[in-house]
């Protein structure tokens, strides 16, 4: 989480909550963002919303507002599906909660992915986004979102569909989500790929940059 400005608000952010996957603890996730000067930081581990409670209270403390989200995995066909080498989840969905609503709305997704849809990780489905779309905020990742992965599998077609699907099942309060990584072959290029998309279907991009560690030296701690 380097410093940038203090209107820029981090959407994608793993706390330790997200099991064998990041490191920060919600405490010290706000009191980064403190440091850094802003005001507002959300919390998006994956597929679980433990941390949710911890990250309220740190963030309270620090004066930072906190947005309460989810980095939800995708089942490939239905949540009821588990077949060997073909269900296993590969896309991811970030989701935000706009109002009290909206945070229920969390709850019942996360409870129906990992009582209904869990096969290796806890799934959602287009049948659960559709019935709990609201008062929430859609964002398709840079890397594991449906529309970057078919880009980079050179699928214009599939990504169309699919932005074309968010698009229709969460109306204006979908995004697709840009990220600065130059340092990872291609993805740059993918990049470019979904700004011009969002330009040709007029579909607002957010910047973002999945936060899972917050100092460099971490890195190898992560991994």
């Amino acid at each position: 989480m380097s410093k940038i400005t203090s209107d820029f608000v981090h959407l994608h952010v793993h706390s330790h909550y997200s099991l064998l996957n990041a490191i920060p603890t919600p405490k010290e996730l706000a009191a980064a963002a403190k440091a850094d000067g802003q005001t507002s930081l959300a919390i998006t581990d994956a597929g679980a919303m433990y941390g949710v409670i911890d990250f309220y209270k740190a963030c309270t403390a620090e004066g930072i507002k906190p947005i309460i989200g989810i980095d939800a995995f995708l089942a490939p066909r239905t949540r009821f599906d588990k077949e060997v080498n073909i269900d296993k989840p590969r896309s991811r969905l970030v989701l935000l909660a706009k109002t009290f609503k909206g945070y229920q709305n969390l709850i019942e997704l996360t409870t129906k992915a990992n009582v209904e849809g869990f096969y290796y990780r806890p799934r959602v489905d287009d049948e659960l986004l559709t019935r709990l779309k609201d008062d929430l905020i859609c964002i398709i990742p840079s890397f594991a979102g449906e529309v970057a992965q078919a880009l980079k599998d050179v699928n214009p077609e599939k990504a169309a569909e699919r932005l074309d699907w968010y698009k229709n099942t969460f109306g204006g309060d979908c995004y697709l989500e840009i990220s600065h990584h130059p340092e990872i072959f291609d993805h740059m290029t993918n990049q470019a790929k979904i700004i011009e998309l969002a330009e040709k279907t007029s579909t607002p991009l957010v910047a973002a940059h999945d936060v899972y560690y917050l100092k460099p030296e971490d890195r190898v701690a992560r991994e």
